[in-house]
């Protein structure tokens, strides 16, 4: 962990833009090439508390092009009697400043310092005995595993919802674009690369195309923020340790839909399929995480499980109800 010593547990905590039930804090971090950096920590805090003691709490780590928006989500943990938060990375929604490159990092690890400090303030807020189960989505799942891996004794369990663990293509396509994407980030590291993103991620789920939520456009745009050389090469050099193995010795979860449906054209099934990653490749990586992983798959999942439609989120969650009453607190 970090030596960053936290402030008084309920100091600098402001409202939320998700409304009453939600406080945000900024955390400062240490200043890169593009000068100030911070991360946001955001904290479900309704009128009825969670039991003091024994603490149980889940932080929760967004995907590429996102930030935290799932109130549902929160609702759910605070059902479960566990203290809910989530974290808005560098350059990510809340803690996007004008003058940074949309959620850019060039190394996977610079991550670390606002998990250790949101981990510190919660341990502030909760106790030094808190069970803090990560939950994570999409590139949020391989940050979080390789944290895990990092910090043995930083977390009781990962629930990973559809992680990014791997390319479409597994081993093959990686070696294949690993040495272009490397060329590229050595010598125009931040360039866009060409933006093929068709945008039926964003019809499956927004109100306005059919889908049930919404959310600030300006944060999760589509199409996308651009993919740049150098944070695509971080991401391929996480997806290299995921391969090889890491050996946590905490319980996981992989859930992730059934059924992929990645194609240029929109088709109707795309609202019941994960249209962004090969959810086959993420099931097959998955085993690779630790010694006790349990890998469920959701059929009509989204890639976003949570963000599902009806049927399929609450088969999700009574799949998480289930897993963590077993494994998820140590």
């Amino acid at each position: 962990m970090s030596d960053w010593t936290p402030p008084a547990p309920d100091e600098g905590w402001v409202p939320d833009l998700l409304g009453p039930d939600f406080a945000a804090r900024t955390l400062p971090l240490a200043a890169d090439d593009e000068g100030e950096v911070v991360a946001t920590l955001i904290r479900h805090r309704p009128p009825t508390d969670e039991p003091s003691l024994p603490a149980r709490v889940v932080l929760y780590l967004h995907g590429w092009n996102d930030y935290f928006f799932q109130t549902a989500l929160a609702e759910y943990w605070h059902r479960q009697h566990v203290a809910f938060y989530a974290l808005d990375l560098r350059k990510y929604g809340r803690s996007l400043r004008p003058h940074q490159t949309p959620n850019y990092v060039d190394d996977l690890t610079r991550y670390d310092e606002e998990i250790d400090a949101a981990i510190a303030l919660i341990r502030a807020a909760h106790g030094s005995v808190a069970r803090i189960s990560i939950m994570a989505h999409s590139t949020g799942g391989l940050i979080a595993a390789l944290w895990a891996r990092r910090h043995p004794e930083g977390a009781t369990s990962l629930v990973l919802n559809s992680p990014w663990l791997e390319l479409a293509g597994a081993s093959f396509a990686r070696s294949v674009t690993t040495p272009v994407v490397a060329t590229l980030a050595r010598t125009q590291p931040k360039n866009p690369m060409p933006n093929i993103d068709p945008g039926h991620y964003a019809r499956s789920v927004l109100r306005r195309h059919g889908g049930e939520w919404e959310y600030d456009e300006a944060w999760r745009p589509h199409p996308m923020f651009p993919v740049r050389p150098g944070w695509l090469q971080a991401i391929l050099i996480g997806h290299a340790q995921i391969a090889r193995g890491l050996d946590l010795q905490i319980p996981v979860l992989m859930a992730a839909s059934t059924t992929s449906l990645i194609s240029p054209r929109w088709h109707d099934q795309m609202r019941a399929a994960d249209t962004v990653l090969d959810v086959n490749v993420l099931a097959r990586r998955a085993v690779m995480l630790g010694r006790l992983v349990t890998v469920v798959r959701i059929p009509g999942g989204l890639h976003d499980l949570t963000l599902s439609a009806p049927g399929a989120r609450t088969q999700f969650y009574a799949e998480v109800t289930r897993w963590t009453a077993t494994y998820g607190w140590g």
